[in-house]
C-alpha cells in the first residue's frame, strides 16, 4: 500500500485504540445507545458498498485467471448472450460471500447498481437464470470438468507458496448426508438416517481445509461409493502441484482394502484408515501379551498461556448420576500393534489397536468394567504408534469444514431438481470458500520483522469460520469511486483486517508464478 494509505489506516487504529482504552471511572447515568433524532437520506452522488471485500476477491480471480480458464474449460452455452460460463459460476460465488445464502439473494445483488459497478458489471443473472444454467449440467463428466478447471488455478494458487508448502499433503475422505425438503428432487433417497437426502463425498485437503473434489450421491448411498476414484484424482492432482509426500485419512467406511496395495507401492503415499472392530481383530488384540500395550498419554487441547482456570462444573455429568443414568466413564486408554494383512491385500501393514478401558456406572454404582477396541490399518512404518492413533483423530477436523460448507457456505441447500444441477450448486457455492482459502494463501508474509506477525494472519484466515471471514473482510463500507480507468473502493471504517485487505489487494497488482 502506499504511504499515503498506510498513514490513513495507522490513524484510524490509533483512533479506535484510543477510544476503547478510556477507563469508566465513573457508573453511567444512561445506556451506551444514545442516538436520537435519526433521518435518512438518499444520496445523489456519493455511492456506497457494504462489502468492499469483494473487490480484492475479484482481483485474485482476475491474477489466477480463473474467469478465462471456466470459459475455456466449461463450455456449456452455444451463445453468450449476455452472459459466459464464468459469470454464472462467479455471480453464485460472490453471492455467498457478500452475505447471500440462497440463489433468491441474487435478485438483491441486480438490484444494487453500485454492486454492479463495483465488479464492472452493468447486469448480472438472475435467480431463474442462475437456476437455468445449474440445470445445463447433465452428466457426471460435466460436473467433473467444472471441478477439474478450478483445480487447474488451483495449481497456480500453489505455486505462489514457499517449498515447505508441499512437503506433504494430507487429504480426508468422509460423506454427509445433505438434507432434501422437496418431494420431486430426481436422485434423492432415504438415508440411513432415516432423511430423504442426498449423499455427498467430500474430498478435502487438511493443509488448507480446501474441499479437492465433491460427489453428490444418492441418499441411500454407501459412504465409500466412488471413494477410491476420487482418492486417485486427488493424489494425482496434488503430485502435479509438486506434494513430495501425500497421506490419506479416513474413517472406517473409507478402508479401500482392494486399493491398498496400489497406494502401497506408489512409494510416495501413505495412508491411516479405520477399520471396523472384526471379531478377528478383536481376537488377534486380546491374544498380545500385556507386556505388548503401551499406556496413551493425549497432548493438552490448548496451551495455558497465563494461568489455568478453575474448570466449570460438568452439569451433564451430574445430572445422569442424580437419576441414575446408564453412564460411560473412560478410564485409560493403551495402545499396541501387529501385522495384519487384509483379505485383498496381498502385503502386510501395521495395524494400530486402541484399547479403552470404560467403566460402566449407574448412579454412583459401578456396575463393571470393559474393553472397548478400536482398529487403524497404516503403511506408515517409522510413525510412533501414538502418533497412528492422533492421525487417525486429527482426521475429524474434516467435520468441521464440512459443516461450514452446509451451514457456513450453504452450498448443501439443494434448491433445484435433480441429482447433477445440485452437484453443479454445491461445487458452484463451495467455490466462495476455495477463494477464502486462496485469500489466506495469497496473503504476503515476506521474510523480515513482521515475518511471524504475517504468517499468524495467513494462517487465522485459513481456519476462520466463514461468517467470521465474510465480517471481517468482505462486509465493510466503502464509497465507490470511478476515477479514469479506475475503480477506487474508498474504505469508511477500519478493523483489525484491512491492514490484511491491502496487503492482498496490493499483491495481486504483481505478476504471479506460472
Amino acid at each position: 500500500m502506499n504511504h499515503t494509505t498506510r498513514k490513513r489506516v495507522l490513524r484510524r487504529k490509533r483512533r479506535i485504540q484510543k477510544r476503547l482504552a478510556r477507563e469508566m471511572l465513573r457508573p453511567r447515568q444512561e445506556p451506551m445507545f444514545t442516538a436520537s433524532n435519526i433521518h435518512y437520506e438518499m444520496a445523489d452522488r456519493t455511492r456506497g458498498l457494504s462489502c468492499a471485500g469483494i473487490g480484492v476477491i475479484h482481483q485474485m480471480v482476475r491474477a489466477l485467471s480463473l474467469a478465462q480458464v471456466l470459459d475455456l474449460d466449461v463450455q456449456l452455452l452455444k451463445v453468450h448472450l449476455p452472459y459466459h460460463e464464468s459469470d454464472h459460476i462467479l455471480n453464485i460465488a460472490y453471492n455467498f460471500l457478500v452475505g447471500g445464502t440462497c440463489l433468491e439473494d441474487l435478485e438483491l445483488r441486480r438490484n444494487d447498481e453500485v454492486y454492479m459497478d463495483a465488479l464492472g458489471a452493468s447486469r448480472i443473472p438472475d435467480p431463474t437464470t442462475a437456476g437455468d444454467f445449474c440445470r445445463r449440467f447433465e452428466s457426471d463428466e460435466q460436473v467433473l470438468t467444472l471441478m477439474e478447471a478450478i483445480n487447474k488455478v488451483r495449481l497456480k494458487a500453489w505455486k505462489q507458496q514457499p517449498q515447505e508448502f508441499f512437503q506433504e499433503a494430507i487429504v480426508d475422505a468422509d460423506g454427509t448426508i445433505a438434507r432434501t425438503w422437496g418431494e420431486c428432487k430426481q436422485g434423492m433417497d432415504m438415508s440411513y438416517k432415516g432423511l430423504w437426502a442426498y449423499h455427498p463425498l467430500v474430498i478435502s485437503l487438511a493443509n488448507t481445509r480446501e474441499p479437492l473434489y465433491l460427489v453428490n450421491r444418492s441418499g441411500s448411498r454407501p459412504s465409500h461409493e466412488q471413494a477410491d476414484e476420487y482418492l486417485d484424482k486427488a493424489i494425482d492432482l496434488l503430485r502435479r502441484a509438486g506434494f513430495l509426500k501425500i497421506r490419506m485419512r479416513g474413517d472406517t467406511d473409507f478402508t479401500q482394502t482392494g486399493k491398498l496395495d496400489g497406494w502401497d507401492e506408489a512409494g510416495d503415499v501413505t495412508f491411516v484408515f479405520g477399520v471396523d472392530a472384526m471379531p478377528n481383530l478383536k481376537a488377534l488384540a486380546a491374544e498380545l501379551p500385556e507386556t505388548a500395550w503401551e499406556r496413551l498419554a493425549r497432548p493438552p487441547r490448548y496451551e495455558v498461556k497465563t494461568t489455568e482456570r478453575d474448570k466449570p462444573e460438568n452439569v451433564k455429568e451430574r445430572i445422569v448420576r442424580e437419576r441414575g443414568y446408564k453412564n460411560l466413564v473412560l478410564k485409560y486408554e493403551d495402545v499396541a500393534e501387529f501385522v495384519y494383512r487384509p483379505g485383498k491385500c496381498k502385503r502386510d501393514y501395521r495395524m494400530v489397536a486402541l484399547r479403552k478401558k470404560i467403566s460402566v456406572e449407574k448412579g454412583q454404582e459401578q456396575l463393571f468394567e470393559q474393553y472397548r477396541y478400536f482398529f487403524y490399518i497404516t503403511n506408515e512404518r517409522e510413525l510412533p504408534v501414538e502418533e497412528v492413533v492422533f492421525q487417525a483423530n486429527d482426521r475429524c477436523d474434516q467435520e468441521n469444514l464440512i459443516e461450514q460448507l452446509k451451514n457456513g457456505v450453504h452450498a448443501m441447500r439443494n434448491p433445484l431438481d435433480n441429482l447433477h444441477s445440485n452437484w453443479a450448486y454445491m461445487v458452484m457455492a463451495s467455490l466462495a470458500w476455495t477463494l477464502k482459502a486462496w485469500a489466506g494463501l495469497l496473503v504476503p508474509a515476506p521474510r523480515g520483522p513482521w515475518h511471524e506477525r504475517y504468517e499468524a494472519q495467513r494462517q487465522d484466515v485459513l481456519r476462520m469460520e466463514f461468517k467470521h471471514f465474510a465480517n471481517s473482510l468482505i462486509n465493510l463500507p466503502c464509497q465507490i469511486v470511478r476515477s479514469g480507468r479506475r475503480i477506487v473502493y474508498r474504505l469508511l471504517s477500519w478493523n483489525p483486517w484491512v491492514d490484511v485487505i491491502l496487503r492482498l489487494s496490493a499483491a495481486m497488482r504483481l505478476p504471479m508464478k506460472c
